[in-house]
């Protein structure tokens, strides 16, 4: 096996064991909070809580991932790379592009 199996094979148990935490997580403390706050809350199960835990990921949190950073971190670094006349150009075209009027 190579470095970048072991690598992929070591992200992929990194990730089952999170999910079983997070799901171990989730059981504990909705077993702990909700039967003692509503009368009418049952105990869940692991299995119940990894549902929970992908439906509140689907309600909240979209399913777009983390994958948008580098573009971010692309950004920085060509904004670092600039000398400050080419910034403060970039400043001044950006500030004229926001305050234009909308029908023009």
């Amino acid at each position: 096996m190579n470095y970048r199996n072991i690598r992929c094979a070591g992200k992929a148990a990194l990730v089952l064991v999170a999910i079983g935490a997070l799901g171990w997580g989730v059981t504990l403390l909705w077993n702990w909070v909700m039967p003692a706050l509503f009368v009418g809350a049952r105990t869940i199960d692991f299995a119940h809580a990894l549902g929970l835990l992908v439906l509140s990921r689907i309600l909240f949190g979209g399913f777009r991932g983390h994958g948008g950073g580098w573009r971010h971190k692309h950004h920085w670094r060509k904004w670092e790379a600039m000398t400050p006349e080419e910034r403060e150009r970039f400043r001044s075209a950006w500030h004229a592009r926001r305050e234009a009027p909308k029908g023009e």
